[in-house]
């Protein structure tokens, strides 16, 4: 039986986590040629490339991705039984990787994180905020658990993942004082010529806009377009346009800035969903997200 030198995974392990050999080097004590000669003798007893050259930083390839969960598994468990030795154990919080969609406000993924926190078996969040083409990439090398996203995983997707509804939302469409007397009567043929704080093109809440406008033959000025969705907040409360955010965020907004509603419109529809390799939710954490999303989003 060939057996696993957890010295050289150790080596291999810091040097994922620092980035590079130099950094990892001054951690560990240790020459880097020590380091180099020690992670190509793993890549050899594990006969697959772990880091990848881009530039003058290392990159884990895909293998090196799975040994690096695999191996801060291991020393995870090595520091929990140490603490166990020492008195000093509470109890191994189950972890869950969850990948989100950047385009999703702030506050609406503390309300669909914020169960998994409160379920009887402790939990360790870890949350990765990218792209979901990039998100879901992941989730196929089994380095997320779920992805939260505000569109699905389509047909045409290069993994096999299922899409969980969690809810949706209307959109309601939020302004300073002066833009609400202006616009808000009529509406929402009153919105034709005025000032917009609008979502980044090619993003579902963008394109849902762009098709309502369209209906309702509405020519919005675009003043801004923003990718982080929660400066539009800022935006609208400064007087800089109108902003187009769910419903279910409004009560929030109009508590913590001085803005008001321009209207509603319940035939735009923001929607979520987790995303996972399973076609049944098991995760108890992610059953938690799903039970509670149910109750909290409808609007």
């Amino acid at each position: 039986m060939d057996w696993l030198n957890y010295h050289h995974l150790l080596y291999f392990w810091t040097v994922a986590r620092e980035g590079t050999i130099a950094r990892a080097s001054k951690k560990l004590l240790l020459a880097q040629s020590t380091i180099s000669g020690q992670i190509r003798s793993l890549e050899r007893s594990l006969q697959t490339k772990l880091f990848e050259r881009v530039g003058r930083n290392l990159v884990l390839t895909e293998s090196g991705n799975v040994v690096f969960r695999y191996a801060d598994e291991i020393f995870s468990l090595g520091q929990e039984l140490q603490q166990t030795l020492h008195g000093h154990y509470g109890g191994r919080p189950t972890r869950l990787e969850v990948g989100v969609a950047d385009v999703l406000p702030r506050w609406i993924v503390y309300q669909l994180l914020e169960p998994a926190l409160n379920v009887a078996e402790p939990v360790q969040l870890v949350c990765y905020d990218d792209k979901t083409d990039r998100l879901l990439s992941r989730l196929a090398l089994n380095e997320l658990d779920v992805v939260l996203s505000d569109v699905p995983a389509g047909p045409l997707s290069k993994i096999r993942a299922y899409n969980h509804f969690l809810g949706e939302s209307g959109i309601s469409f939020l302004a300073a004082e002066k833009l609400i007397k202006k616009y808000s009567r009529g509406f929402p043929k009153s919105l034709d010529q005025a000032p917009f704080l609008l979502p980044m093109e090619g993003t579902a809440l963008r394109r849902s806009l762009d098709e309502w406008f369209d209906r309702n033959r509405i020519r919005p000025v675009i003043r801004c377009e923003i990718g982080d969705c929660d400066l539009f907040e800022v935006l609208a409360h400064a007087g800089a346009g109108i902003c187009a955010l769910p419903t279910i965020l409004e009560r929030r907004i109009r508590r913590q800035f001085t803005v008001g509603v321009v209207g509603r419109a319940q035939d735009i529809r923001e929607r979520y969903y987790a995303i996972s390799t399973e076609r049944k939710l098991k995760h108890p954490a992610i059953l938690a997200i799903s039970e509670a999303a149910r109750t909290r989003f409808k609007s």
